[in-house]
């Protein structure tokens, strides 16, 4: 492996309370109680469209769905990065990968005005080697677009490249871009179904992992 790519909600950062945080703000907006964390968590990966799903019951296309989807994405933008965090263990990997010298990156659906100041505010906008985002191509994961961008932007091979994610849907872009994939047990897992199902080449369950699969 020549480069490691990262998703970001879930497997670099643990950005579900800063997420759910908006959730709540916006029902307490419309009179509603809020919701512990623990219950919007496994919703995280899915953004906007999964938290608006577990918190009013709305999916893309029904009645108040994208004014209350803008409106949640303004309280998101304004409080991006208080609780959000790496995940324990995860600095010492960049930090190591940085060392031997292998590029790192991020590869996310979540669209780049929410991306980049989030990397900058935890440090990293000027250490990842790329960032690609939701609206950095035309499509989203599963689609390998963004990680096959990614590749090209490190002037690597896919097939040298080794992805990390916690959701179905980053092993399926994986490995439709032909990388090699690990499923994130510490992360947010979605609606995938059980992570053994997913058919990546390993599971972990920490970060430091990362580093045994080089």
């Amino acid at each position: 492996m020549r480069a490691v790519l990262f998703d970001l909600d879930g497997t670099l950062a643990d950005t579900a309370p800063d997420l759910a945080r908006a959730l709540n703000r916006l029902r307490a907006e419309h009179g509603l109680e809020p919701m512990p964390p623990e219950q919007t968590r496994a919703y995280t990966s899915s953004g906007a469209r999964g938290l608006l799903q577990v918190g009013f019951g709305l999916r893309p296309g029904e009645p108040r769905y994208e004014t209350l989807k803008l409106r949640f994405l303004d309280f998101y933008a304004a409080e991006i990065c208080v609780e959000t965090c790496l995940f324990d263990g995860m600095a010492e990997v960049l930090q190591q990968l940085e060392r031997n010298q292998l590029p790192w990156g991020v590869v996310t659906n979540k669209a780049e005005r929410y991306t980049l100041p989030l990397l900058a505010r935890l440090g990293l906008a000027q250490r990842a080697a790329c960032v690609v985002g939701g609206d950095t191509t035309g499509r989203l994961k599963p689609h390998p677009d963004p990680l096959l961008h990614a590749a090209a932007a490190l002037q690597i091979n896919p097939s040298e490249c080794l992805y990390v994610g916690d959701d179905l849907r980053d092993i399926q872009a994986g490995r439709a871009a032909g990388m090699r994939v690990l499923a994130a047990k510490y992360g947010y897992l979605g609606e995938g179904g059980a992570i053994e199902s997913w058919q990546a080449d390993a599971i972990i369950d920490t970060p430091l992992q990362v580093l045994d699969h080089l």
